[in-house]
C-alpha cells in the first residue's frame, strides 16, 4: 500500500491533496515575485504563519478560552512581541502572543530560545566535518544570511559533553566474536602542537553489527601499557571475552591483549604484512612477489604454508632476504590466521574494518589542523561517530556481509558465543 500525500482540512473535514496545494502555492509566489528561499521567502513565511499559528492555539490552551471569548480565570491575551528565531531555511521573525499575568510558558518556540531544534543538527553535522566555529559561523553567514556568533556554536557542540560521556561508560555486550584494535593521532596543543594517539576499538557483535566500544585520548606515543588500560576498562564495562582481537604489530600488544582475555586469539594484520613485503624489492617484482605469496596465506594448514614459504624462499631468498626474515619473525603472529575456515580468515585478514573508520576521523581531524586540547579532538571525534549510518543502511550491509563469518564463529567457538 502506498502512501498518499494527502491530509484532513480541520475546518471543513475534507481532503487536501498536498502536492495541489504546494503548486497553487508556488504559483502564488510566483505571480507575486517573491523567492522561495530567504527572508521574506515563500517558506519563511509558510514557516511564520505555521509557528504563530501553533503559539497562538498554545495560549488558547493555557487561558481555556478562545480570542474575544469570555474570561473564566481573568487571565486574558496582551498582545504580542515580535521575535526572529534561526531555522534551517533562515531567519524568521515572528510575533509571540503573551497573556496579561505573565504565566503563559510556549513550547514550540519557547522563552529566550533562538533557534528551533534541526539548526543545532547542523552545527553537529559541520562540526563533525571537521569545520571550526569561525567556519560555521562563515557558513551561515553565506547560505542563510544570517549572523550565529563563535559562542553560540561553542555551547551547541558543548551540550554533546553530557551525552559523550554517557556513550564512553555505557555497557556493553558480554562477548564480542572479534574486535579491531588501532589508534590514530590527532595534533593538539599541549603547551606546543604535537601528535598525540588517540585509542579506538571497534567491535563486531554477535548479531553483525559493528560498535565502536570507545575512544580514548592517550599520552606520548602509542604504547602497550597505555591499550592494557583501554582494554581493562573495557572489560570492566561488561565484555567478559573476546574471540579474536585484530591488531598492528606494535611491540606487547598481544601481551596486553591476552593479560585482559586469556582465551583471546590475537592476529595481527595479514595485508600489513604483506604490504611490507614489497618494501623489499622493486616495483617490476611485485605482480610475481604476489603471485609466490598467495599460496603461503591461503595454505589450509600451517605445516603447508610452511612448506609453500619454504618454496618462496627457495626462489628469492638470495635477491632480497629481507622478505625472509620479515616473514619469519612475524611467522608466530601469522600462523593462528591458518586455524580457520575461509569464512573467518575473510574478515579477519586485515584491520580494514577499523581503518575506514579512521579514515572518517582523519578527514575531519585534518580539515581542523590541530586542537586546544585533549576534551575538543575527542568532542570531534565523537561527533564524527555519532553521524555514522544515519540511515541505517550501513548496520544492514554488515549483518549480510558479516553472517557467513558468524556462522562460522559460532562453530568453532561454541560454548564462548552461544
Amino acid at each position: 500500500m502506498t502512501e498518499t500525500a494527502e491530509m484532513i482540512d480541520p475546518m471543513t473535514g475534507e481532503i487536501i491533496d498536498q502536492k495541489e496545494l504546494a503548486e497553487a502555492l508556488l504559483e502564488q509566489a510566483r505571480e507575486q515575485g517573491v523567492s522561495l528561499l530567504g527572508p521574506g521567502g515563500l517558506l519563511a513565511g509558510l514557516t511564520k504563519n505555521v509557528l504563530e499559528t501553533a503559539l497562538e492555539a498554545e495560549l488558547t490552551e493555557h487561558l481555556g478560552h478562545e480570542r474575544h471569548g469570555p474570561a473564566e480565570n481573568g487571565n486574558v491575551r496582551n498582545g504580542a512581541r515580535s521575535k526572529t528565531v534561526f531555522t534551517e531555511i533562515g531567519p524568521v521573525e515572528i510575533d509571540v502572543p503573551r497573556d496579561r499575568e505573565g504565566s503563559f510558558e510556549p513550547q514550540i518556540v519557547k522563552k529566550r530560545q533562538r533557534r528551533l531544534g534541526g539548526i543545532d543538527e547542523v552545527v553537529l553535522s559541520l562540526t563533525a566535518r571537521g569545520l571550526t566555529t569561525g567556519e560555521i559561523a562563515a557558513h551561515f553567514d553565506d547560505v542563510y544570511g544570517a549572523t550565529v556568533s563563535k559562542d553560540t556554536i561553542s555551547r551547541i557542540t558543548e551540550k554533546v559533553s553530557e551525552e559523550m560521556a554517557e556513550w564512553a561508560n555505557r555497557p556493553l555486550d558480554r562477548v564480542y566474536p572479534v574486535v579491531f584494535i588501532d589508534a590514530i593521532h590527532v595534533k593538539v596543543r599541549d603547551g606546543q602542537v604535537r601528535n598525540k594517539p588517540f585509542y579506538v576499538v571497534l567491535g563486531v557483535t554477535v548479531n553483525g553489527e559493528r560498535d565502536i566500544l570507545g575512544i580514548w585520548a592517550g599520552d606520548g606515543g602509542e604504547g602497550a601499557k597505555y591499550w592494557l588500560g583501554v582494554l581493562t576498562e573495557i572489560k570492566n564495562r561488561g565484555v567478559e571475552d573476546v574471540c579474536i582481537a585484530v591488531c598492528d604489530g606494535l611491540k606487547g600488544l598481544p601481551e596486553a591483549i591476552t593479560t585482559v582475555w586469556e582465551q583471546s586469539t590475537v592476529q595481527t594484520c595479514v595485508i600489513h604484512l604483506i604490504r611490507n613485503t614489497f618494501r623489499y624489492a622493486p616495483r617490476q617484482h611485485w605482480d610475481e612477489l604476489s603471485r609466490d605469496l598467495k599460496p603461503v596465506y591461503t595454505a589450509p594448514t600451517e605445516a603447508a604454508a610452511r612448506e609453500r614459504f619454504g618454496e618462496f624462499e627457495a626462489k628469492w631468498a638470495t635477491k632480497y632476504p629481507a622478505i625472509g626474515r620479515l616473514w619469519r619473525n612475524a611467522w608466530a603472529e601469522f600462523a593462528p590466521f591458518l586455524d580457520w575456515d575461509a569464512e573467518i580468515r575473510r574478515v579477519i585478514c586485515s584491520t580494514n574494518a577499523i581503518e575506514s573508520l579512521n579514515a572518517r576521523y582523519r578527514r575531519a581531524v585534518r580539515a581542523r589542523g590541530h586542537f586546544p586540547n585533549d576534551a575538543a579532538a575527542l568532542k570531534c571525534l565523537y561527533l564524527v561517530t555519532r553521524s555514522l549510518d544515519p540511515t541505517g543502511q550501513g548496520r544492514a550491509r554488515w549483518a549480510t556481509r558479516w553472517k557467513p563469518a558468524l556462522n562460522a564463529f559460532a562453530i568453532a567457538f561454541e560454548n564462548r558465543i552461544n
